[in-house]
């Protein structure tokens, strides 16, 4: 645009070099914001995973409970008794590797959000620690990484117990043949 005396518009002033690098640092600093919201699903996830073993965990003990005051009213009371036990050892330790994975998706998600905000300084402030922001950013791909290798064991426990589960009530089935 040209104002009335024939020069550019004051507004359409500006150094080409200037907004290639101001849209250089904001298209890095994007990558951060994507890897904070797939954090935050793992998050979710692991949280919704975390309070299921909660509600499975209650329930396991009112079966228990109930076994323990009225045995004679269990079929296979000592079966049965085995496995609510490893049940919930095993939920014990799906609940810890949540938990790491929580703590590690959480770091990951700050680190990347320091990752966001370093890259927003060095670009203000100087290009020699260009370092700090890409430092950053594998630590908290480090700690992304490790959170999922924890839901890999995590899941690999709740299909054991699974199969366990499965196991005793096809043994609960055989007894009971259909007539």
């Amino acid at each position: 645009m040209i104002s009335r005396a024939g020069a550019p518009a004051p507004f359409m002033n500006f150094d080409v070099q200037t907004l290639s690098s101001a849209v250089a640092v904001l298209t890095a600093m994007i990558t951060p914001a994507l890897l904070i919201s797939a954090c935050g699903t793992f998050i979710l996830s692991t949280s919704n995973r975390l309070g299921r073993i909660v509600d499975r965990v209650r329930i396991l003990s009112h079966e228990f409970e109930q076994m323990v005051h009225s045995p004679q009213d269990v079929e296979l009371v000592d079966e049965r008794r085995d496995l609510i036990l490893s049940q919930i050892d095993w939920l014990a330790q799906r609940a810890n590797f949540l938990q790491r994975g929580l703590t590690s998706f959480y770091v990951a998600s700050g680190i990347f959000i320091s990752t966001s905000v370093a890259l927003g300084i060095v670009a203000v402030v100087t290009t020699q620690y260009q370092w700090i922001p890409v430092l950053l950013a594998l630590l908290g791909g480090a700690f992304f990484f490790y959170g999922s290798i924890l839901m890999l064991f995590e899941a690999r426990l709740a299909l054991s117990s699974l199969r366990a589960e499965t196991a005793f009530l096809l043994k609960l089935v055989r007894l009971h043949p259909k007539s």
